[in-house]
């Protein structure tokens, strides 16, 4: 059985603001790798709300940068977003696992900067994507 657009839409989308907040409680907390890792991981759930949303029956893939291009397919008015929060997915590995650095471990490799970076991209990403994930 297929799942509903709509419902796989709003489930994907909740989870991603979820992982948005969470990543803001880690930033509070000093915990900058893991903020960094939420925040893709939100913009990947985003991302894929948007696809399910505009009619994608399946989403694979965990690339914020791919999940652009898809979503430019669907609808070209997102050209431009891939520019802004492609970066996101240099925190898919290294945040989370010393062998994606060179040295040292993920804990000590990212600095409150960079976690609030990401955190700003995420929330303009789900605010720019709130057209896509609105029914027609």
């Amino acid at each position: 059985m297929k799942p509903n657009p709509e419902t796989e839409a709003s489930r994907w989308r909740r989870q991603a603001e979820q992982d948005l907040d969470d990543g803001a409680y880690a930033l509070a907390g000093d915990r900058f790798h893991l903020a960094c890792f939420l925040a893709q991981q939100s913009a990947e759930k985003a991302l894929k709300a948007a696809l399910y949303a505009r009619g994608a029956e399946t989403v694979w893939g965990h690339s914020v940068a791919q999940l652009c291009d898809d979503l430019v397919e669907l609808d070209s008015r997102w050209q431009e977003l891939k520019a802004k929060v492609a970066f996101l997915d240099r925190y898919y590995i290294p945040t989370r696992y010393p062998n994606g650095l060179p040295g040292g471990i993920p804990a000590e490799a990212f600095r409150h900067q960079d976690a609030e970076e990401a955190l700003a991209a995420v929330r303009a990403l789900l605010e720019s994507l709130q057209s896509a994930l609105a029914p027609d």
